[in-house]
């Protein structure tokens, strides 16, 4: 098992093992001496591309002795990816004082072990604040690490003192409140990516996946709050781009109503080919589009395969679905791609958070999904665009429109 302070050479596969990792063990089709050429292109591809997964997440207690994972930098460097977006990712819970504490010091930690990741190893990795930094660090011959943050649930500061009594003489309100300024907090700590939301309503947007245990409503604000619409106009300011995965269909719409730079999905599949909540249909696929924006598949078995009803009542957690396979990831992608363009489309994978398909299991098989992206007819341009140059465009795209004078780096 890797850690995260160890490197190791890239492992080198004799033909015969080179067609066993290709696609996690299933053969493309044709010979074995056209598959091992077909791997053999996917990997020269890899070393001319700038390959970058824009969506990643690291459980608390990431690096660990013995703890493998399906992201470290020993992986990224046998798949041959040049960076990752990394995730400071809480779940939504409850919006009480202990709730809110415990939101804030995960996001701190989490926060702390991303830039860890970088700062224990400096001769392998750098954090990346704009995508000329991902450019410049990958060309360094290193990996590039970016700060994004997904669900604004944890972003809340103490209340002013003096909360007004109710008629039972006790103060009902929570000691914690969402803080617009803490956006600022985050950006200047680095962060440059930002999803309002996760499973379940907030403060800042609706989600496409109400949580019915924290007592959600379909819908709580009809979109964005107030608060919300504040934000996307602060995120704009700042030229953080804005993550609208996991948001409602009101929510996405109204982010795209009211931002002044294109948007990304950086985790989302098409609920044209699996139709549950939390894809996106052909309407915000095309709204995403029009904004200029991009939609980053992700490899998300559970909104890849589509599943009987039988089989999704049997199921008891997200890691308990079906696998599906790259070939369906890929046929994610092409539905995507046919339906906005190959400019307006990238991949994501979701690890550590449930993500991963049979043949990408972890970075280090990232390659398996260039070479299915082969077979199923892309050129190198169009591989290029997806694995990350499209998504470096829309990012470049929200830096340009930043407002703020600290944002001009």
């Amino acid at each position: 098992m890797s850690t995260l302070n160890q490197r190791r050479p890239a492992a080198r596969l004799a033909p015969a093992a080179a067609l066993a990792f290709l696609l996690g063990g299933h053969l493309v089709g044709g010979d074995d001496s056209n598959n091992a050429a077909l791997l053999e292109k996917a990997k020269q591809i890899h070393t001319r591309i700038g390959a970058f997964d824009s969506h990643v997440d690291i459980p608390l207690n990431y690096g660990e002795p013995g703890l493998d994972t399906q992201v470290d930098l020993p992986k990224a460097e046998r798949g041959l990816l040049k960076g990752a977006s990394f995730a400071v990712f809480v779940p939504q819970g409850a919006r009480n004082d202990e709730a809110y504490r415990k939101a804030r010091s995960d996001a701190d930690k989490k926060y702390r072990l991303i830039r860890d990741i970088a700062e224990k190893n400096p001769a392998h990795a750098a954090l990346a604040y704009s995508p000329a930094d991902v450019r410049r660090i990958a060309a360094e011959g290193k990996f590039a690490i970016v700060l994004s943050l997904l669900n604004a649930y944890p972003l809340v500061r103490p209340r002013v003192p003096n909360i007004p009594l109710n008629e039972l003489g006790e103060r009902d309100l929570p000691a914690f409140q969402s803080d617009l300024d803490q956006i600022n907090e985050w950006y200047n700590r680095g962060v440059r990516i930002l999803g309002f939301v996760h499973a379940g309503h907030n403060d800042w947007a609706d989600s496409s996946r109400p949580n019915v245990k924290l007592g959600d409503a379909a819908e709580e604000h009809c979109g964005l709050s107030d608060l919300g619409k504040q934000a996307v106009r602060r995120l704009n300011d700042l030229g953080v781009l804005i993550d609208v995965s996991q948001l409602s269909t009101h929510a996405l719409e109204q982010v795209i109503s009211v931002t002044r730079a294109p948007v990304a999905a950086t985790h989302s599949a098409v609920k044209g080919l699996v139709d549950t909540p939390r894809n996106l249909s052909d309407r915000e696929l095309e709204l995403i589009k029009k904004n200029g924006g991009v939609v980053q598949i992700v490899a998300f078995s559970k909104y890849l395969r589509p599943q009987s009803t039988e089989q999704i009542a049997a199921l008891q957690t997200v890691n308990a679905a079906p696998k599906a396979t790259l070939a369906q990831f890929v046929d994610a992608i092409d539905y995507a791609v046919k339906r906005i363009g190959v400019d307006h489309v990238g991949i994501s994978s979701d690890f550590n958070h449930g993500g991963g398909v049979i043949g990408w299991e972890n970075e280090g098989e990232s390659v398996n999904v260039t070479a299915e992206l082969l077979r199923h007819g892309y050129g190198e341009s169009d591989i290029a665009k997806l694995w990350g140059g499209n998504f470096l465009r829309v990012w470049q795209a929200a830096q340009d429109g930043a407002t703020h004078l600290e944002s001009r780096r």
